[in-house]
């Protein structure tokens, strides 16, 4: 049985991965699990969906005894999961689980052999620039190679001063005074911006190296 309540999945977005219809049913059966009362148009925003599909997944979730629903109008229907609609949910998350865990780790092992090549180049410490998720990634390859992490930077003031795996996050301003043989930009977004911003702080005696040239 699920305890407490059940966070929706983000949002799929992705140029590579195409929902299929298990992470459909997936999204609706936590939309359901989340908020009985939430109609289906607004199921249909919080999963991408359109209405139409949402319709038809709430049928067919109803004919396979995993939700039942009551009330004769929109405004009026509640959508409640069965015991076997939580068994079912249970399922999902586990096996959707299990391949993101699967996709981190393979990830995770090609930063690492990509971080291997910096150490053959005399690197041995490197400073994160940019506390996101892919900073998470990175620093979890590291932990496989010889490489120490000396420091993550942020620009974010609202990230600044807060922990990141054992490290307080930063400012910028303050590469300065960190001694480390590389600075990794880890953030996807504005690397170019973020590459000169860097290099203006650290002159040209450490390395300033991009997520995509590793």
């Amino acid at each position: 049985m699920i305890e407490g309540p059940v966070n929706m999945i983000p949002p799929f977005q992705s140029e590579f991965l195409t929902p299929t219809k298990n992470f459909r049913q997936l999204s609706v059966l936590l939309a359901i699990r989340n908020a009985p009362t939430m109609s289906q148009h607004k199921i249909a925003k919080i999963t991408h969906l359109s209405s139409s599909m949402v319709n038809n997944y709430i049928k067919e979730l109803q004919q396979g005894g995993l939700i039942t629903v009551t009330g004769k109008t929109n405004r009026t229907q509640e959508y409640h999961l069965t015991s076997l609609g939580r068994d079912e949910l249970i399922s999902l998350l586990v096996s959707y689980s299990a391949e993101i865990v699967q996709l981190y780790g393979g990830a995770k092992r090609e930063i690492a052999e990509r971080l291997h090549h910096m150490h053959l180049e005399d690197i041995r410490t490197v400073v994160l620039f940019g506390a996101a998720e892919t900073a998470e990634v990175v620093h979890a390859a590291i932990k496989d190679t010889p490489l120490t992490v000396k420091a993550v930077v942020d620009s974010d003031p609202a990230k600044q001063g807060k922990p990141f795996n054992g490290l307080t996050i930063q400012k910028p301003e303050q590469l300065r005074g960190i001694d480390a043989d590389a600075v990794v930009i880890t953030s996807f977004g504005k690397q170019e911006e973020i590459h000169a911003c860097v290099r203006q702080l650290v002159g040209e005696g450490i390395k300033v190296i991009k997520l995509s040239e590793l």
